[in-house]
């Protein structure tokens, strides 16, 4: 084995966002484009000496090739050990679990989560840190800065790593274990949830489906509710991870996952429904004719999260996204716990959960989990819900009415508007927030405003300010409006 130096120069636009680095898979198979990226990652993380890592993603289109890169960067740069899940593929919670369970110094998380995938669609790599949590924005600073400054790659050169096997190889001094990505994964979730009870409600007659949408959660999924806990043969569909996602879009709404929705709306509809996204982070609850957005779903696992046994002890504090709605706020105040407002994107949850201040998280953009890892998880809020079930033995449209009925009802609406010119919409909230000390009083319908701003976050851990984080607008009753824009182009 040896290794190389090879001489490169900046390539624009390799700023990481929220989710690391999203651009067309097209654009990451250009000549240095992924590897000034991994490299400036190691530089940005003070290099990789003797340092361990974990690597796996979604198992979209150019994923394998990606890992055998990373691999020979990691290499190059001196890391000691890296894990990676068997095939390349790990969910992007089970990849938090596996740093956090292994003590790593980080991991390269290869998705573009619920965008498509396939060569002419989208790919993406974020490096999640020590604590199993997204970059911070002080280490993706570094980051940007080290892909405007770099000048040289170090890669080394060994045949590619057999990716399908478990157990443990190596390449001169780096040691690499390919692992099972469920096995962890699933003895966590042992910790979380009843399992006995779960299986007893399958046992009962209990009956769900669950759209994997050909992504990563399908060998979870397939795993633990049908060979651990008992769910029918089937309830798994679109369980195998495919490169193109079957075609389709993963993202776990009505819209994508309407082949689901019209199931639960129809009279051949099974007891739950559920769906999650390219990476499995993401999350989507139906009844029998009834879905749960992922503000009430968020609310109704706070307000029933005890009747789990890894939450019987309560929790220490709910913590949402600014453009969740505040069902979340109205439970938080209820079980006499802080509910903390916070911008979008996962990695402003970590400080909150590594400092215990809360349990469980969510977004709205169907995004739940909790302090068992750093990163939303789509099949344990599933997981979760099914403990709820299996304990107060009722419908999903129960729980929600009973739920409304104590603690009132939050209607809430998000609309994404796809492929907008990033200069154009920039524009556009620009010009709103300029205009955000002129709109009290005024009218939009029958709604008055209260008030308007733009959102700043101080963190409550470590002070740190995140400032113009999208536009809020309060009108007379309690409503509220919001306005974000986020990796348009």
């Amino acid at each position: 084995m040896t290794f190389q130096t090879i001489r490169t120069k900046p390539i624009d636009a390799q700023k990481p966002g929220t989710s690391g680095l999203r651009k067309k898979t097209r654009v990451f198979m250009e000549p240095h484009y992924l590897e000034n990226f991994v490299q400036s990652i190691f530089d940005a993380i003070g290099g990789g000496a003797g340092k361990s890592f974990v690597i796996g993603g979604d198992g979209r289109f150019f994923n394998v090739t990606a890992v055998q890169t990373i691999l020979k960067i990691a290499a190059a740069n001196g890391a000691a050990k890296v894990i990676v899940g068997q095939n390349g593929l790990l969910s992007t919670p089970a990849a938090s679990h596996l740093i956090r369970l292994n003590k790593t110094d980080g991991g390269f998380i290869l998705s573009a989560s619920h965008n498509p995938g396939g060569l002419d669609e989208d790919f993406g790599l974020k490096f999640n840190a020590a604590n199993g949590g997204p970059a911070p924005e002080g280490l993706t600073d570094l980051m940007f800065q080290a892909t405007q400054e770099i000048s040289r790659y170090f890669i080394a050169d060994f045949t590619d790593v057999d990716l399908k096997t478990v157990g443990q190889t190596r390449r001169g001094d780096l040691e690499i274990e390919i692992v099972d990505p469920v096995k962890s994964y699933k003895a966590l979730m042992e910790t979380l949830f009843d399992f006995d009870a779960i299986r007893a409600l399958f046992a009962s007659g209990f009956t769900m489906c669950f759209d994997a949408m050909n992504a990563v959660t399908g060998p979870y999924a397939t795993a633990i509710l049908e060979d651990t806990l008992g769910a029918a043969k089937g309830t798994v569909v679109n369980g195998i991870p495919l490169e193109d996602f079957g075609k389709g879009h993963p993202d776990p709404n009505p819209i994508w996952a309407k082949t689901l929705m019209d199931l639960m709306m129809s009279d051949m509809s099974p007891d739950l429904g559920a769906a999650s996204d390219g990476d499995g982070d993401r999350n989507m609850i139906v009844g029998r004719g009834a879905y749960v957005t992922p503000s009430d779903s968020l609310a109704i696992l706070a307000a029933n999260g005890h009747l789990a046994p890894g939450y019987a002890g309560g929790l220490a504090g709910v913590a949402r996204s600014m453009p969740t709605s505040s069902a979340a706020d109205r439970v938080a105040q209820k079980l006499g716990i802080e509910c903390y407002e916070t911008p979008t994107g996962w990695k402003f949850f970590g400080n909150l959960l590594d400092d215990g201040r809360a349990t469980l998280c969510g977004e709205e953009s169907a995004g739940t989990g909790s302090d068992h890892v750093r990163e939303k998880d789509g099949l344990w809020a599933v997981l979760l819900w099914l403990n709820i079930l299996a304990a107060r033995k009722v419908s999903v449209d129960d729980i929600l009415n009973d739920h409304w009925a104590d603690y009132g009802r939050n209607y809430y609406s998000r609309h994404d508007y796809e492929a907008v010119d990033s200069v154009a919409a920039n524009a556009l909230m620009s010009d709103l927030d300029r205009r955000l000390d002129t709109l009290r009083a005024t009218k939009a319908g029958n709604l008055v405003v209260s008030n308007a701003d733009q959102f700043s976050y101080a963190d409550p851990v470590d002070g740190s300010m995140s400032n113009t984080q999208g536009v809020r607008v309060y009108f007379d009753g309690g409503a509220r409006g919001f306005a974000i824009v986020r990796n348009g182009h």
